[in-house]
């Protein structure tokens, strides 16, 4: 049995559920003591649970050995602090550690998952999964929930559970594609103790929204003269990134398409104006696919609730080289961290400490190989650390995001490296021209010691 035929056996849409939802309700102590010591407790991709994980991690003297896989961290519960590894095993995510979890597992208090390949549903299959704690908005006249702004693999992990508790958050959007939960598929309901952010006021990694820079300007010129009227666009997480539509990387376009993991500040503002309207997809004609969204003001986020323009899916379909592979015209805009010589993206650590996950970079990367006309974009700052440290390197001596065989473009401040059909020395040459000025002396030398007699 699939995991989408065990979501949907767990519907029971015969139930009364407005007696069943009230039944349901209990306070969050209460819901807490469900858990056992040995659990493995599962905080899914998105904003964690607040009052759960609060009432979690007052527990910790009596719930013993409890594993907690927190997906991608949001609040600080107290646990990533010296001494929790002694009460709870902490696991962080396959997408990107932060702030406090991000110093938690560089000083190796908590272990990390290694993201699946193509499928993201892999760690639901084959982990026994006890508990989830999930955010949701209260029912609809139908009785089905909304994940608000992040569906990533919720559902997914709502099948495997043994135990689901749900907050109930009832600031949370609606949006159309698979952003929905019966009541009848939760087993607890708590209620969410509001903290007061609000929308536009950060990133998608939860960080303030600084402005955009110069450089991020001019990166996003660079790229925006590789993007056509009617492409479809992916945008990945990352601070050059998720910057580039509010730098102006499709003012001026026609007909853009959006199809991608999340969905950063501006994008929807340009389904506002009719510049996003996907009316050239050769799938989802007409929609703005993504699996989260988030950086919008309250307006644009009004905007995307309810609106059928938008649709929300499940990771397995947005993240499939298979779906992503059909959309004619697709541009894939990732961050990295550095890239090599030869084209090799390193977008996860520095040495062993961990700055990010791979997330959707590989399989967005292969799913724009294999598209009609597709292409995919590696953009980053040329230098790091206040100007000192070059990003283009000659040799990786980190993780391999992205192999050397699929890159295609690499763009910096300093213009645009093309590297598909270019062998070594041409790679190295092409990069070293968009590397900083100050890095190119020492670049070609290690390229001459690399790739010439």
């Amino acid at each position: 049995m699939t995991w989408q035929e065990e979501y949907r056996s767990k519907i029971n849409l015969s139930i009364n559920w407005r007696e069943e939802f009230q039944r349901r309700k209990i306070a969050v102590e209460e819901a807490i003591k469900l858990i056992k010591p040995g659990n493995l407790v599962i905080c899914p991709t998105g904003r964690d649970p607040q009052a759960l994980g609060l009432a979690l991690a007052s527990q910790r003297e009596q719930l013993a050995n409890v594993r907690v896989f927190v997906a991608t961290p949001t609040f600080d519960f107290g646990w990533y602090d010296p001494g929790w590894e002694d009460f709870f095993s902490i696991i962080l995510g396959y997408t990107f550690p932060r702030g406090v979890a991000a110093d938690c597992l560089a000083k190796k208090r908590a272990d990390t998952a290694i993201g699946g390949l193509f499928i993201f549903g892999e760690f639901p299959d084959m982990w026994d999964v006890d508990v989830v704690m999930v955010e949701i908005s209260p029912p609809d006249d139908n009785g089905f929930c909304s994940f608000g702004a992040a569906v990533y693999d919720k559902r997914h992990w709502i099948a495997k559970a043994r135990l689901v508790i749900a907050e109930v958050n009832d600031q949370l959007i609606r949006t159309c594609g698979d952003n929905f939960v019966h009541i009848s598929q939760i087993d607890y309901f708590v209620e969410h103790p509001h903290s007061g952010r609000k929308p536009g006021e950060v990133s998608l990694a939860g960080r303030p929204l600084p402005p955009v820079t110069e450089e991020q300007r001019r990166i996003a010129q660079y790229v925006s003269s590789l993007i056509k009227d009617g492409a479809t666009i992916q945008v990945g997480q990352g601070g050059t990134s998720e910057a580039l539509v509010r730098a102006g990387l499709l003012d001026g376009k026609q007909d853009i398409g959006w199809h991608s993991e999340v969905t950063p500040g501006g994008v929807i503002r340009l389904v506002m104006k009719g510049i996003i309207t996907g009316q050239r997809k050769t799938i989802d004609r007409g929609k703005a696919v993504a699996t989260a969204m988030g950086g919008g003001t309250i307006e644009e986020m009004n905007f995307a609730h309810l609106n059928p323009m938008f649709e929300l899916r499940d990771i397995d379909y947005t993240h499939d080289p298979r779906v992503i592979s059909q959309l004619d015209n697709i541009v894939t805009i990732n961050n990295a961290l550095e890239v090599d010589l030869t084209g090799q993206v390193n977008a996860e650590s520095k040495g062993s400490r961990m700055f990010s996950g791979a997330g959707g970079l590989l399989t967005f990367s292969v799913g724009a190989q294999l598209a009609k006309n597709g292409c995919c974009i590696i953009v980053l700052p040329s230098t790091a650390q206040g100007g000192t440290v070059s990003r283009i390197v000659p040799m990786l001596d980190s993780k391999v995001t992205v192999p050397h065989t699929l890159a295609h473009y690499v763009v910096t401040e300093w213009g645009i490296a093309q590297l598909r059909a270019k062998t070594q020395r041409q790679r190295s040459e092409e990069l070293i021209a968009v590397a900083h000025p100050d890095f190119r002396g020492e670049l070609r030398k290690a390229a001459k010691n690399l790739y010439w007699p």
